[in-house]
């Protein structure tokens, strides 16, 4: 019997090692793959003016700050900017002259915060976020977006610019003032193709930190010359930015009524999310915009741009001309010309 029990307490000591080392060995093995899982922190951002954006999140990213406050802090760069007449405070105005503006953030766990109509506030992103974070709702329109940011502290400006003023005035003189469906669109004449380069309406950012957390934000003071109302996607969750931390993020620009009505960054993500590349998820999401208008598209532009959980990026347009910035540590003022479907 003694030798019995000596021989089982010695196979348990022996299975208990062996475990023991096993369980080492898949530690060792998780702290290994923990390594590399490991983002390099990126920001990127559509259009050229997302230069100067991607550094000013960048700021907030190469000290270890997080993606959601780089991405707020990055945006607020063209917000204030008064040479950008497509964004922010030197927004052009609507139709009736008043400045109006749109702006969405989004975290990578789904929290999300928009402002739309919103008049009198120079950084409506900052708007965006006390939305998220201090309200149980998700967007804020109109009068009622503003006299939450009062309450909220912000300053009430006037944002019409005496160049924006002028050149409101100048359009003035050869205008049409009859509001039909689309005419923000056809009466964009002298600033190119809607959505185009010479008239691009909105500057989304997505960023992903070193905890690899992804955010984004679209913030923009609409197309010139718009209907007085009218909201493009930027502040539309899943239109103009959509923002799921198992998957990626996708931002668009452009003409904003067909991003909608192809919900367009939220298909974008969902494209990922069942295997294409960030790549491969944008040109499929402009195509179908492309099949379903042929004829409507020839004339008019729209890009996605999207980064997945790993960092990488993709772009894809419908025009030629686009183009969006990528900064990481390696390159801060990096440029990339979109692929697109028309030339």
């Amino acid at each position: 019997m003694a030798d019995r029990r000596d021989f089982l307490k010695a196979s348990l000591l022996g299975a208990s090692a062996v475990a023991l080392a096993g369980g080492s060995h898949a530690l060792a093995g998780a702290a290994a793959g923990a390594k590399k899982a490991v983002v390099t922190p990126r920001v990127v951002s559509t259009w050229d003016f997302g230069v100067a954006a991607n550094q000013g999140a960048w700021a907030v990213l190469s000290q270890g700050g997080r993606s959601l406050d780089a991405v707020e802090a990055g945006v607020m760069i063209p917000e204030a900017d008064l040479k950008n007449h497509s964004v922010g405070r030197a927004g052009y105005p609507d139709r009736d002259g008043h400045v109006s503006l749109d702006a969405s953030i989004m975290d990578a766990d789904g929290s999300c915060g928009a402002v739309a109509a919103l008049e009198h506030i120079a950084h409506p992103i900052q708007v965006a976020r006390r939305v998220m974070e201090r309200t149980p709702h998700v967007l804020l329109v109109g009068d009622g977006a503003l006299q939450f940011a009062l309450e909220q502290g912000f300053p009430k400006e006037e944002l019409l610019t005496p160049e924006s003023d002028a050149a409101w005035k100048e359009w003035l003189k050869t205008a049409h003032y009859q509001p039909s469906a689309n005419s923000e669109v056809r009466d964009y004449g002298k600033t190119g193709m809607p959505g185009g380069k010479d008239n691009h309406d909105t500057i989304g950012m997505l960023a992903i930190d070193a905890n690899g957390r992804l955010a984004g934000a679209c913030t923009t003071s609409g197309m010139a010359w718009k209907m007085r109302g009218r909201v493009g996607d930027s502040p539309i969750i899943g239109a103009g930015l959509y923002v799921d931390g198992e998957v990626g993020a996708a931002t668009s620009t452009g003409v904003g009524e067909e991003v909608i009505r192809n919900v367009g960054s939220f298909l974008v993500v969902e494209l990922m999310r069942h295997g294409h590349s960030p790549q491969e998820a944008c040109q499929e999401a402009v195509m179908r915009i492309v099949k379903r208008r042929p004829a409507a598209s020839k004339d008019l532009q729209v890009g996605f741009l999207a980064m997945n959980r790993h960092g990488e990026v993709g772009a894809f347009a419908i025009q030629s001309g686009f183009s969006y910035a990528v900064c990481d540590a390696q390159k801060q003022d990096g440029l990339v010309p979109s692929k697109s479907g028309y030339g």
